[in-house]
């Protein structure tokens, strides 16, 4: 099968799996490429509240396909950037599931997911210093999000690799789950993210990515809507909400 993006919805989850085993699931040209319009699409599928990018196998991402940086390193790191900034901007809840390698590129879009859960074992690393690569000042300040200064200048200026148990105590990783258990995991919690209110999330995740610039306008969403009114009258008579809101397509 060719290097490719795949994807399916099920139960209002999307799964993007990144799919080049030949090459440890490195993303080639034109999959940095295929991923913006992919997500635009997902993104604008009502029947969609939750979002889990994984790699196909026992590893997540190794980063760019080098091969792919011969001859325009540039535009390749161009398609990267804005690959990661859809991702990014995809209005509703993110989460990357991470087992074995999540390095360069791979380390690049699982910090644009707004959370990220990896299996024991799982080696995170951010490698353009290896390469000679200037590291695009959006991807370094979402890394500084996650891992403060000092963190992100050690995986910068070192290009190391570091084990789960540390990425989680830095903050790159939210959980760490024991070998085979990752996915059942992913799985339950997706089930409580589809579960929630979309209004609260897409709010949230403006909020906390800093566009507090938004406030007057959730204020106006908030006015009077059906979801207010149905999670008190659930949380009254002791039962789950039917939340409603679906969060609109980015523009």
């Amino acid at each position: 099968m060719e290097p490719q993006l795949l994807h399916d919805v099920t139960d209002s989850v999307a799964t993007v799996v990144v799919h080049h085993p030949a090459k440890r699931n490195a993303m080639t040209a034109g999959m940095w490429r295929a991923l913006p319009p992919l997500l635009a699409s997902l993104a604008a599928d009502p029947g969609v509240r939750a979002l889990v990018l994984t790699g196909e196998g026992a590893t997540f991402c190794a980063g760019a396909d080098i091969s792919t940086l011969q001859g325009s390193p540039g535009e390749a790191q161009r398609l990267a950037v804005l690959a990661e900034e859809a991702l990014a901007a995809f209005p509703k809840p993110t989460l990357a599931a991470v087992r074995g390698h999540c390095v360069g590129g791979g380390a690049q879009l699982a910090a644009a997911c707004d959370l990220r859960f990896a299996e024991a074992g799982a080696l995170f690393g951010v490698t353009p210093a290896k390469l000679g690569i200037v590291y695009p000042a959006s991807s370094t300040r979402r890394l500084v999000s996650l891992v403060g200064p000092a963190t992100a200048k050690y995986l910068l200026f070192s290009g190391e690799l570091i084990g789960a148990e540390r990425a989680h105590t830095a903050g790159l990783v939210d959980e760490v789950l024991p070998e085979g258990r990752l996915g059942e995991r992913v799985a339950e919690f997706t089930r409580v993210l589809v579960s929630r209110s979309q209004l609260t999330q897409a709010a949230a995740k403006e909020f906390a990515d800093g566009r507090t610039d938004r406030d007057a306008h959730w204020a106006r969403q908030a006015c009077g809507n059906a979801d207010t009114a149905e999670g008190v009258a659930a949380f009254l008579e002791r039962r789950q909400p039917q939340f409603t809101w679906t969060a609109p397509a980015p523009r």
